[in-house]
């Protein structure tokens, strides 16, 4: 009986110390969406200067359209491109055209594409394998200058890199590129306007996670990891959304947050049940969601615009109760995802004015405070060592001071950029991903 007990405290043992060294591993690195912390936070620090001629280690060429985020394991990068082939299918192309109800939605709608992985070496920018997961017509096109048929981030645990390409299915490769399984979600997607598909799958455990908000007949599902079967699927009295979910634990119990143009909703990642639900953002449920403590941060901007503050503990409905602990109005993100660090909640609008709330109180700090020049912004800021990244349009990037006091650090300008792909820092490197081009940027004071 000794031995047996024995036997099962060191297999105990050996699952807790390697759960904790994968984690503890996945903090050097950018292993999805939104960073490690999926706070916008990475570990170390970055360059603050840079240019076309300084700190730029590597620069590569991306071919087709993508404004997925890479992300960074050991010494290899991932991201995502859609390739035209030049074929056009003719009767697609016209049927996505009559449904077209906005000028800046709708193109690249029923021209082939060639859906690609890319597996990169972080060291020299050198590619290390390729692979095409689909060759497809899409039924429906993107945002003219800011979307693209690659939008959605992958993921990665550290031993298998997970893709999706919305309704052209979800891929799993291992780290050296070998196809392990694939998934048809048997669905093609609508989204409002066509500007596109762009969210990001998330893992809970041995759980992928897909949410699939769309004009009509939305869902979120769970993909066992390791084959792709699908385990739950749940609907949602939603319409189009773009924001990723949020995995929380509090009181020991796992919850997967989903911002919404109706709700904000949290469901149970064993079985997709909703947990609780609380209204009150607006039309665009984009930026992503963070967490602290026992609170939970939502945000929505352009029409309507809300950031709730809202305390985990309670079930049901949680619409105009103490668990809404503090909003605003004003000031809050449309397209940029928020940093959350040290009790303080930043929010980056998409024309260039930065705010700092108390995660706490809601109190600002500062409040829409402008760029030192014009400029717009749709990828999400990150943040290293005490500094904010802002990535623009126009190819400045911005070095923000972290704290309670606004102070522009630098501003770095790489000519002829476009920039909607976000940030990423892993061990003292920044990468850039522009319309065109990928950067490695590195001062020398790391490796």
């Amino acid at each position: 009986m000794k031995k047996w007990i024995a036997a099962i405290g060191l297999l105990l043992f050996l699952f807790t110390a390697d759960s904790v060294s994968t984690s503890a591993a996945a903090e050097d690195h950018w292993p999805q969406w939104r960073g490690p912390f999926f706070n916008g936070m990475a570990r170390g620090s970055a360059p603050t200067e840079f240019s076309d001629t300084k700190n730029i280690k590597w620069k590569v060429p991306i071919a087709g359209r993508g404004f997925s985020t890479p992300v960074v394991w050991g010494n290899k990068l991932f991201l995502t491109t859609a390739v035209p082939t030049g074929k056009l299918d003719e009767a697609t192309a016209a049927a996505a055209a009559e449904r077209r109800t906005n000028p800046n939605g709708g193109t690249g709608e029923g021209q082939e594409h060639k859906f690609v992985v890319l597996c990169l070496d972080r060291s020299t920018g050198k590619t290390l394998w390729e692979r095409v997961a689909k060759t497809a017509f899409p039924h429906d096109g993107y945002h003219r200058t800011y979307g693209s048929l690659a939008s959605n981030s992958p993921i990665t645990d550290g031993k298998f890199l997970y893709v999706w390409f919305g309704s052209r299915g979800v891929y799993c490769y291992d780290l050296d590129g070998k196809l392990i399984w694939q998934k048809d979600l048997g669905v093609k997607l609508r989204m409002r306007n066509q500007f596109g598909e762009g969210t990001a799958p998330m893992l809970a455990g041995e759980r992928l996670i897909l949410n699939c908000d769309q004009e009509t007949n939305s869902f979120i599902v769970a993909l066992d990891k390791r084959n792709g079967k699908e385990l739950w699927r749940t609907r949602r009295d939603e319409i189009s959304t773009w924001a990723v979910p949020l995995l929380v634990e509090h009181n020991g119990r796992q919850q997967l947050v989903t911002p919404g143009t109706n709700k904000v909703r949290a469901y149970d990642p064993a079985n997709g049940k909703l947990i609780w639900e609380a209204a009150g953002l607006g039309l665009n449920a984009i930026s992503a969601p963070v967490w602290q403590n026992d609170l939970v941060y939502v945000m929505t901007g352009h029409r309507d615009p809300k950031l709730m503050a809202i305390r985990l503990g309670k079930e049901g409905d949680l619409t105009g109760t103490d668990s809404i602990v503090w909003t605003h109005t004003r000031g809050t993100s449309y397209t940029p995802s928020p940093v959350l660090h040290d009790n303080k909640f930043y929010a980056l609008t998409d024309t260039g004015m930065l705010s700092c709330f108390d995660a706490t109180t809601g109190k600002p700090f500062y409040h829409q405070q402008r760029l030192p020049q014009p400029d717009n912004f749709k990828a999400s800021p990150v943040g290293a060592d005490g500094k904010l990244y802002l990535a623009s349009e126009n190819g400045a990037v911005y070095v923000v001071k972290m704290g309670e006091k606004f102070e522009v650090l630098a501003i770095n300008t790489l000519e002829d950029q476009f920039f909607v792909a976000s940030p990423v820092i892993a061990e003292g490197e920044l990468f850039l991903r522009s319309s065109t081009q990928l950067f490695c940027i590195n001062d020398g004071k790391n490796k």
